[in-house]
């Protein structure tokens, strides 16, 4: 399939521009977090593993927004669900790991900024923040519109993004003051954030009709594509439909997307139920009185 994607041209395939937007933020990081992190009162607050965590996360980004992908993500439904699976469970991580605390700190020290991320954090608000727009996204006639409009595309995906970073917020984040679940707690939140998403991934598996219409209608695709491919380049090629890129029907590339987008899911949020289940044993076990600090009996 990717050499027949080099017919869009360089430009669609790899996004240069977002690429060089991508590398400006992460020299700003490097620079921030090495040669000028005393301006910025970071001292050696910033360890390696932090570093590695936001420029993983711009990495992913690119993947999901700049590279082939995302040229994919307008051909085929399967390649959209991986894109926003990778997009909304694994890079917002990133980024909160990998942003220092006093960075944190001083964007806190704004009153309205820590007002309202604070409402937008709670635990239930969270949840159904994201969900709730991730599901409404996935009804037919709003993903189309939105397929369609380059600008409404930008700002929805933008949207659900801040709300991914939002619900990932308590369960992830290190600041001592921001802590609003214990172990349990975050064992629960995982579990709810699953079944939340489930209605929305089983309406795109167990449907009999494709939805979309960007995946079907070659009139709606091709201004779909529009959005990714340089209008020039897309007027001088010799497109039919979306089938000229799919080896299966347009409903089983739907329900692949979906079965895709769940196993992701499940993957990402069984990994982080495992790392919060060992933490919190770990802890558990912490508080237990040590063996050795036990009064020994005395002998008669």
């Amino acid at each position: 399939m990717f050499q027949s994607l080099q017919m869009f041209g360089p430009v669609a395939l790899w996004s240069p521009f977002f690429l060089l937007m991508l590398a400006a933020v992460a020299l700003l990081y490097i620079g921030i977090t090495g040669p000028w992190r005393q301006r910025f009162g970071l001292g050696d607050a910033v360890s390696e593993k932090q570093k590695a965590y936001f420029l993983t996360g711009i990495a992913l980004l690119y993947i999901c927004k700049g590279s082939p992908l995302d040229l994919m993500g307008h051909l085929t439904f399967t390649a959209h669900m991986v894109q926003m699976a990778v997009l909304y469970l694994i890079v917002p991580q990133c980024f909160i790991l990998g942003i220092p605390a006093p960075l944190y700190e001083r964007a806190f020290r704004i009153t309205a900024v820590r007002r309202v991320f604070r409402l937008l954090t709670k635990p239930i608000v969270a949840l159904l923040l994201f969900n709730g727009l991730f599901s409404l996204y996935h009804v037919p006639f709003i993903f189309d519109a939105v397929k369609m409009n380059m600008w409404l595309h930008a700002f929805v995906t933008s949207v659900i993004f801040v709300a991914a970073f939002c619900m990932w917020w308590p369960l992830v984040n290190k600041l001592p003051d921001w802590q609003t679940l214990s172990g349990l707690k975050k064992m629960g939140y995982i579990f709810a954030d699953g079944m939340l998403l489930t209605p929305a991934c089983a309406l795109i598996i167990f449907t009999d009709t494709p939805l979309y219409a960007t995946y079907t209608d070659p009139k709606a695709w091709m201004a779909a594509l529009a959005l990714c491919v340089p209008q020039g380049t897309l007027a001088s090629l010799d497109l039919t439909g979306p089938q000229m890129f799919l080896s299966m029907s347009p409903l089983h590339d739907q329900q692949l997307g979906g079965v895709l987008m769940k196993i992701i899911q499940e993957i990402v949020y069984g990994t982080m139920l495992f790392f919060i289940f060992t933490e919190w044993y770990r802890k558990e076990r912490e508080k237990e009185p040590s063996m050795d600090m036990e009064p020994r009996p005395t002998k008669l």
